[in-house]
Protein backbone atom coordinates (compact mmCIF):
# COMPACT_ATOMS: atom_id res chain seq x y z
CA UNK A 1 0.00 0.00 0.00
CA UNK A 2 1.26 3.11 -1.10
CA UNK A 3 2.04 6.07 2.18
CA UNK A 4 0.87 9.80 1.38
CA UNK A 5 3.75 11.69 0.41
CA UNK A 6 4.36 14.77 2.85
CA UNK A 7 4.91 18.36 1.66
CA UNK A 8 6.69 21.04 3.65
CA UNK A 9 9.02 23.82 4.70
CA UNK A 10 11.99 24.15 6.83
CA UNK A 11 12.79 27.88 8.01
CA UNK A 12 15.97 28.93 8.76
CA UNK A 13 15.59 32.08 10.91
CA UNK A 14 18.87 33.13 11.03
CA UNK A 15 19.83 35.67 13.25
CA UNK A 16 22.20 37.82 11.31
CA UNK A 17 25.84 37.04 13.47
CA UNK A 18 26.16 33.48 12.68
CA UNK A 19 23.35 31.75 14.46
CA UNK A 20 20.30 29.97 13.61
CA UNK A 21 16.77 29.37 15.72
CA UNK A 22 15.69 25.64 16.53
CA UNK A 23 13.25 24.23 18.69
CA UNK A 24 13.61 21.01 21.08
CA UNK A 25 10.79 18.65 19.41
CA UNK A 26 9.29 16.59 21.59
CA UNK A 27 6.29 15.05 18.76
CA UNK A 28 4.39 11.65 20.18
CA UNK A 29 6.37 8.75 18.83
CA UNK A 30 9.15 10.35 17.97
CA UNK A 31 12.89 10.53 19.53
CA UNK A 32 13.50 13.90 20.76
CA UNK A 33 15.36 16.53 18.67
CA UNK A 34 16.29 19.48 17.36
CA UNK A 35 14.32 21.12 14.71
CA UNK A 36 13.76 24.25 12.79
CA UNK A 37 10.46 25.85 12.55
CA UNK A 38 8.54 24.68 9.64
CA UNK A 39 5.69 22.06 8.78
CA UNK A 40 3.46 20.98 5.72
CA UNK A 41 2.00 23.13 2.70
CA UNK A 42 -1.61 22.34 3.81
CA UNK A 43 -3.28 25.52 3.29
CA UNK A 44 -5.29 25.53 -1.19
CA UNK A 45 -2.90 27.87 -3.27
CA UNK A 46 -0.59 28.17 -0.73
CA UNK A 47 3.06 29.17 -1.92
CA UNK A 48 6.09 27.51 0.11
CA UNK A 49 7.10 31.40 1.16
CA UNK A 50 3.56 31.55 2.52
CA UNK A 51 3.58 28.07 4.54
CA UNK A 52 7.04 29.31 5.95
CA UNK A 53 5.84 32.30 6.80
CA UNK A 54 2.70 31.03 8.55
CA UNK A 55 4.10 28.48 10.22
CA UNK A 56 7.01 30.72 11.86
CA UNK A 57 4.13 32.44 13.25
CA UNK A 58 2.21 29.41 14.24
CA UNK A 59 4.99 27.43 15.50
CA UNK A 60 7.14 30.68 17.63
CA UNK A 61 5.46 33.88 17.18
CA UNK A 62 7.90 35.44 14.91
CA UNK A 63 6.00 37.50 12.15
CA UNK A 64 7.92 37.39 9.29
CA UNK A 65 6.52 38.59 5.59
CA UNK A 66 6.45 35.79 2.97
CA UNK A 67 7.52 38.11 0.73
CA UNK A 68 11.04 38.35 2.74
CA UNK A 69 11.24 34.40 2.64
CA UNK A 70 13.89 32.74 0.11
CA UNK A 71 13.62 29.08 -1.47
CA UNK A 72 17.06 27.95 -1.19
CA UNK A 73 16.79 24.35 -2.26
CA UNK A 74 14.04 21.81 -3.26
CA UNK A 75 14.74 18.31 -0.90
CA UNK A 76 13.21 15.02 -1.91
CA UNK A 77 13.65 12.31 0.41
CA UNK A 78 12.34 8.65 1.12
CA UNK A 79 13.36 8.33 4.71
CA UNK A 80 11.02 7.94 7.81
CA UNK A 81 9.04 5.68 5.87
CA UNK A 82 7.70 7.96 3.11
CA UNK A 83 8.02 10.35 0.23
CA UNK A 84 8.67 13.77 1.73
CA UNK A 85 9.29 17.23 -0.29
CA UNK A 86 10.54 19.38 1.54
CA UNK A 87 11.39 23.31 0.36
CA UNK A 88 14.59 24.75 2.47
CA UNK A 89 13.14 28.39 2.84
CA UNK A 90 15.39 31.21 4.23
CA UNK A 91 13.89 33.65 6.28
CA UNK A 92 15.29 37.39 7.22
CA UNK A 93 17.45 37.42 10.40
CA UNK A 94 15.25 38.02 13.23
CA UNK A 95 16.71 37.99 16.88
CA UNK A 96 13.03 37.94 18.03
CA UNK A 97 11.99 36.04 20.74
CA UNK A 98 10.35 32.76 19.69
CA UNK A 99 7.88 31.57 21.75
CA UNK A 100 6.29 28.18 22.69
CA UNK A 101 2.93 27.84 21.28
CA UNK A 102 2.73 23.94 20.54
CA UNK A 103 3.97 22.70 24.03
CA UNK A 104 2.69 19.04 23.12
CA UNK A 105 5.63 19.14 19.84
CA UNK A 106 7.81 21.40 21.08
CA UNK A 107 9.59 22.26 24.82
CA UNK A 108 11.91 25.72 23.65
CA UNK A 109 13.19 27.52 21.02
CA UNK A 110 16.84 28.47 21.22
CA UNK A 111 19.43 30.23 19.02
CA UNK A 112 22.58 28.30 18.08
CA UNK A 113 26.37 29.16 16.63
CA UNK A 114 26.74 27.77 13.56
CA UNK A 115 29.81 25.82 14.95
CA UNK A 116 27.70 24.20 17.77
CA UNK A 117 24.68 22.90 16.74
CA UNK A 118 23.24 20.79 18.67
CA UNK A 119 22.41 17.28 18.12
CA UNK A 120 20.26 14.81 17.05
CA UNK A 121 18.90 16.74 14.69
CA UNK A 122 15.43 16.05 13.09
CA UNK A 123 16.19 14.46 10.01
CA UNK A 124 14.21 17.18 7.38
CA UNK A 125 15.72 20.30 9.24
CA UNK A 126 19.53 18.31 8.89
CA UNK A 127 18.83 18.35 5.11
CA UNK A 128 17.66 21.64 5.22
CA UNK A 129 20.69 23.20 7.15
CA UNK A 130 23.25 20.90 4.77
CA UNK A 131 21.80 23.27 1.63
CA UNK A 132 22.29 26.67 3.53
CA UNK A 133 25.51 25.89 5.30
CA UNK A 134 28.87 26.24 3.59
CA UNK A 135 29.99 23.08 2.39
CA UNK A 136 26.55 21.29 2.75
CA UNK A 137 26.25 17.80 4.11
CA UNK A 138 26.42 14.61 2.13
CA UNK A 139 23.26 13.57 0.83
CA UNK A 140 21.75 9.95 2.39
CA UNK A 141 20.58 7.45 -0.49
CA UNK A 142 17.22 7.94 -2.38
CA UNK A 143 17.48 11.51 -1.09
CA UNK A 144 17.52 14.46 -3.70
CA UNK A 145 18.44 18.19 -3.67
CA UNK A 146 17.04 20.96 -6.33
CA UNK A 147 18.94 23.80 -5.57
CA UNK A 148 17.10 27.37 -6.46
CA UNK A 149 19.16 30.35 -8.17
CA UNK A 150 18.04 32.77 -5.54
CA UNK A 151 17.89 36.27 -7.19
CA UNK A 152 19.94 38.35 -4.51
CA UNK A 153 23.15 36.05 -3.24
CA UNK A 154 22.75 34.68 0.71
CA UNK A 155 24.92 33.64 3.14
CA UNK A 156 24.68 32.45 6.99
CA UNK A 157 24.48 36.31 8.15
CA UNK A 158 22.02 37.62 5.52
CA UNK A 159 21.26 38.53 1.58
CA UNK A 160 24.98 39.87 -0.09
CA UNK A 161 24.44 43.57 -1.63
CA UNK A 162 25.71 44.00 -4.86
CA UNK A 163 25.82 47.08 -7.75
CA UNK A 164 24.72 44.63 -10.28
CA UNK A 165 21.08 43.88 -11.14
CA UNK A 166 19.60 41.19 -8.27
CA UNK A 167 17.80 39.38 -11.72
CA UNK A 168 20.80 38.79 -13.73
CA UNK A 169 21.46 34.91 -13.35
CA UNK A 170 25.11 33.25 -13.61
CA UNK A 171 26.07 31.92 -16.94
CA UNK A 172 25.91 28.30 -15.76
CA UNK A 173 22.24 28.57 -14.38
CA UNK A 174 21.44 30.95 -17.74
CA UNK A 175 22.57 28.56 -19.92
CA UNK A 176 20.09 25.83 -18.99
CA UNK A 177 16.55 25.51 -18.69
CA UNK A 178 16.33 23.46 -15.84
CA UNK A 179 18.74 22.71 -12.95
CA UNK A 180 19.25 19.16 -12.57
CA UNK A 181 19.14 17.15 -9.46
CA UNK A 182 21.98 17.41 -7.21
CA UNK A 183 23.32 14.58 -5.13
CA UNK A 184 27.13 14.03 -3.80
CA UNK A 185 28.66 11.02 -3.87
CA UNK A 186 28.72 8.79 -0.66
CA UNK A 187 32.01 8.49 1.74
Amino acid sequence: MAVAPVLGVGVIVPTGTGGVLLGRRITAGEQPSWGLPGGKVDHPGESFEQAAARELAEETGIVLPAGAMRVLAVLLDHQLGRPRLTAAVLAPPSTAPAEVTEPHSCAGWERFALDELPSPLFHPSALVLGRWLPGGATLPDATYAYPVTPLVPVTPHGPVTSPGPATTLPPAASASPATPATREPRA
